[in-house]
């Protein structure tokens, strides 16, 4: 079976959506590249659980079977009502969510379609053509990204899974925060949801480690982003990490090629102990614009 099997056909019509064709399946969704009633481009993700749910050839409908209904009205609900909560962040650098449905048996989240190429393609080319990928740019995108990242955490949402492949470099240099398909709130009954994460940008905490999640789970994973963005792959896994940690700081590795304060930067989001990394993205922002700071925000959860 093909991994695009109980994917929509192109063609299929979906709530006024036309799917054009899949452009990337996950672990719990599939994307797809559609057009509205406009004719414009959209990216519609489908929720779709491997291993709960799929669909028969030539059917729209999904398909759940009885003993697996219970996991999947758990996931549905859950994809829903954060789809409701993404619907309300406007902010450019955070991804649009336009509309969000029901259809299929399933649901369904409409964003906005980004052009352009995500982080890890625009770092790649730019160590293959120019040698290194240059503090400045690693700063503007940042800086920026953080800022929608700051937002998120304002309606009491994580990520959790930030990576450079879930960050887009539009044309104009700037970055868009895309896949919030491991996104759990901070409070309430969906915080004891079981995430997913990538090896080598999750926070120990992601893996087991006791500690509690929170916008120092997703500062990790933006130091692990940086420290990617500068070797070409992803720092030692937390996992690892724990049992024999045997990553290379990036104020050694990097001396003398990038400023100290940016490489103490990575180091200092990719502590271990999450209370020993910055506690809040406000913190991140002020750094990399070049001020000083020793404010953290370990309240963030306070009612």
């Amino acid at each position: 079976m093909s991994d695009d099997s109980h994917a929509l056909a192109p063609g299929s019509r979906l709530d006024g959506y036309r799917i054009e064709r899949q452009l990337s399946k996950g672990g719990f969704a599939i994307v797809y590249l559609a057009r509205d009633a406009s004719g414009r481009e959209v990216a519609v993700k489908e929720y779709l659980p491997a291993g709960l749910a799929g669909r028969a050839a030539g059917s729209d409908e999904v398909a759940v079977e009885a003993r697996h209904r219970a996991a999947f009205n758990a996931g549905l609900k859950w994809f829903f009502d954060e789809g409701r909560i993404l619907a309300g962040i406007d902010h450019p650098n955070v991804v649009r969510v336009e509309n969000f449905f029901r259809a299929n048996g399933t649901a369904y989240l409409v964003m906005r379609y980004e052009h352009g190429l995500t982080l890890e393609a625009h770092a790649r080319r730019l160590r293959e053509t120019a040698g290194r990928i240059s503090e400045e740019f690693l700063r503007n995108v940042f800086v920026r990204l953080l800022s929608g990242l700051r937002e998120v955490h304002a309606h009491k949402l994580l990520h959790l899974d930030i990576k450079p492949a879930n960050i887009h470099v539009r044309a104009d240099g700037h970055p868009v925060l895309l896949d919030f398909g491991a996104t759990r709130m901070g409070l309430g009954e969906q915080a004891g949801r079981k995430s997913v994460f990538t090896p080598g940008f999750a926070a120990p905490e992601q893996q087991g480690s006791g500690e509690p999640l929170g916008p120092w789970t997703d500062i990790y994973a933006v130091g692990a982003s940086l420290y990617d963005c500068l070797a070409g792959e992803p720092p030692q896994p937390a996992k690892q990490r724990l049992q024999r940690d045997e990553l290379t700081p990036a104020e050694r590795r990097w001396a003398g090629a990038y400023s100290p304060q940016l490489l103490e930067l990575i180091d200092w989001c990719l502590r271990l102990p999450a209370a020993q990394r910055p506690q809040s993205v406000y913190a991140l922002q002020k750094v990399l614009s070049g001020e000083l700071l020793d404010l953290v925000d370990p309240s963030w959860f306070d009612e």
